[in-house]
């Protein structure tokens, strides 16, 4: 039996939707389509960081503030952000005020500006299963937290110098990149 419960205009979602209006609207634009271009995937790769230990929807309402903040997550903008940058990071409401976050997307910036343009796109995708080996799920409890592909995808990053994105970091920039579609057999949303 299927976990997806029905929205507030009737439609089956993932229950984790149906909290808030936000993430409503994120689920059903946004989560697990493709997402592809180097700064944007380095714009998820980031919020996925900052997320680490707190709610997606903490991130999720601070959004526009960390786009603000961060130049529109534009690589070889942030790579060249400078100490007093950062020291105007920590001082922004907008943000989650993080020093160990905030270092870690900068240095994975200037880490990304010296890559040729392509290769982080590339890179993650290389890291997406066969969408035929992946049954889709029908509870949440089917849904893995690591796999053996995002174990590999935070190994391969790790090894070219970027921080802060271990297994369960990878795998969650994954699924909401869709390289995998973990939304429920019965979501509305699942193979959008």
């Amino acid at each position: 039996m299927s976990d997806a419960r029905k929205g507030p205009d009737g439609a089956l979602r993932c229950p984790w939707a149906l909290s808030t209006e936000d993430y409503v609207a994120y689920h059903d634009q946004e989560w697990g389509r493709p997402v592809h271009g180097d700064d944007a995937l380095y714009e998820r790769l980031c919020l996925e960081a900052f997320q680490s230990g707190l709610s997606w929807l903490t991130i999720l309402r601070r959004r526009e503030g960390f786009r603000a903040a961060f130049a529109g997550f534009a690589i070889t903008e942030v790579a060249a952000f400078t100490e007093a940058d950062k020291e105007r990071l920590l001082a922004d409401a907008g943000i989650i005020r993080n020093r160990a976050k905030i270092e870690a997307t900068v240095a994975n910036a200037r880490v990304l500006a010296d890559w040729s343009p392509g290769d982080l796109d590339t890179l993650i995708w290389s890291y997406a299963p066969d969408a035929a080996s992946r049954p889709a799920p029908e509870a949440l409890a089917d849904v893995p937290a690591v796999t053996d592909e995002s174990t590999a995808l935070s190994k391969a990053l790790k090894k070219r110098g970027i921080r802060f994105v271990g297994p369960t970091t990878a795998y969650a920039l994954m699924q909401a990149c869709g390289l995998v579609d973990d939304h429920l057999a019965d979501c509305v949303a699942r193979g959008r």
